[in-house]
């Protein structure tokens, strides 16, 4: 049985570190303070029994739990990523344990009347009676991906604690950077040696998934010409009305807050300008390919169309691909889902098969050769004050992955 006490105070040590990714710098990891988790996460797999514990220059971790049984089986790994959204601070986490939570209003934070409700996030509703870590209304948690990486070393210090499991060999990775788009940058695909693996990266229990969004960036530059306001007719060309022009041209319906599902988006995440210059940013998402590719090109004509009505070139517009649909890559090997989803079954967990509405490390490394669909870690409201993570999820969490290494060990496939 997996201690609760245990998973707690290793959860916490790994969310009271600060990691968040900046994806204005160059370097990997992107922040130096990502060393003081990946240092500590080392550590501790050597502490555990890990073999082959080491971390590169570049940050990325990888271990072994090698076989422990005597018939050929193939090597599968688990990941998860230890760095932090950059969209809101992760810098001085004070998780709060709510005990045998009763399904009302959770008081965040009493002086800045920060108040984590089921009115508006129903999904709280299932944990009536769990044991709930959530932030103190000023931070987010980090559950997003530190829930995984504490199922992983919790599930492989279970398994070398209990060698009456069966397992072939397992690999586990932990990468700096996914959340600005670069954990698997530098992922070492042949040296970690997994035949197929899963990142512990999903949301609520049961969550399975082999399907994410392909993904692109959007600069889009608008160029102005200042001149005196007293003085400007037929003068001045103010760049914010071009973008204004810009982003109202783009279907209004097909962003974040009006989609759901399978439905793409265009989303404009961030503003800079004044009458001279301004850039909006975008990212791109579609499930479909040729779907993903006609709203590209819906932002290309666009250029065009303002440029020819302007009579000069004053949108400058840079698409970049960023990560594609993992199912091309994970359809033809189906079975490394098949397992996960018996896995989840035989304890009791209704597996939740769908689609990705973002993108996971396992997405580019399925791409770079090593299929790796996504698995549940638990947690709820990423990459904000309202996150939070339901203790026996994490419980479960790691019991699926010793359940799919005795699985992959009992059926063991050519």
């Amino acid at each position: 049985m997996i201690s609760k006490a245990h998973i707690i105070k290793r959860f916490i040590s790994y969310v009271t570190i600060d990691t968040e990714s900046d994806p204005n710098s160059q370097t990997t990891p992107s922040t130096e303070k990502q060393w003081d988790l990946a240092n500590k996460l080392a550590e501790e797999l050597k502490a555990i029994g890990m073999q082959d514990v080491n971390i590169d220059e570049n940050a990325y971790i990888m271990a072994t739990l090698p076989s422990n049984v005597d018939h050929d089986v193939p090597t599968i790994g688990f990941i998860s990523h230890f760095d932090t959204s950059p969209d809101f601070t992760g810098a001085n986490v004070n998780p709060q344990i709510i005990e045998t939570y009763d399904g009302k209003d959770i008081i965040l934070n009493e002086a800045e009347n920060i108040v984590l409700s089921p009115d508006y996030f129903e999904d709280l509703l299932q944990y009536k009676g769990q044991t709930l870590i959530t932030t103190d209304g000023t931070t987010l948690l980090g559950a997003d991906d530190k829930a995984g990486i504490c199922e992983i070393v919790s599930a492989m210090e279970y398994l070398i604690q209990h060698p009456e499991i069966k397992h072939g060999t397992i690999k586990v990775g932990f990468t700096p950077d996914e959340e600005i788009g670069r954990g698997a940058h530098k992922f070492d695909v042949e040296k970690f040696g997994a035949d197929w693996a899963y990142t512990m990266d999903g949301s609520q229990i049961g969550e399975l998934e082999y399907e994410n969004f392909n993904a692109a960036g959007a600069v889009v530059k608008i160029k102005g010409k200042i001149v005196h306001p007293g003085y400007a007719k037929d003068k001045m060309i103010n760049s914010m009305y071009i973008a204004t022009e810009f982003i109202n041209s783009l279907p209004r319906l097909e962003t974040p807050e009006h989609t759901e599902g399978y439905q793409g988006f265009f989303h404009l995440h961030n503003i800079e300008g004044d009458v001279e210059e301004t850039t909006l940013h975008y990212i791109i998402r579609d499930h479909d390919m040729e779907h993903f590719e006609a709203r590209k090109e819906v932002m290309v004509k666009l250029t065009t169309e303002l440029n020819t009505q302007y009579g000069r070139e004053v949108i400058f517009t840079e698409i970049k691909d960023q990560y594609f649909n993992m199912r091309e890559k994970v359809e033809p090997v189906m079975h490394i889902v098949d397992i996960a989803e018996e896995a989840m079954k035989q304890l009791d967990i209704e597996p939740l098969i769908k689609a990705i509405r973002g993108g996971t490390d396992g997405s580019q490394l399925s791409y770079m050769g090593l299929p790796c669909p996504n698995i549940f870690a638990g947690g709820h409201n990423f990459h904000g004050r309202f996150e939070y993570v339901p203790v026996e999820s994490m419980i479960k969490a790691t019991e699926v992955i010793c359940k799919i290494a005795e699985l992959v060990a009992l059926k063991p496939i050519k």
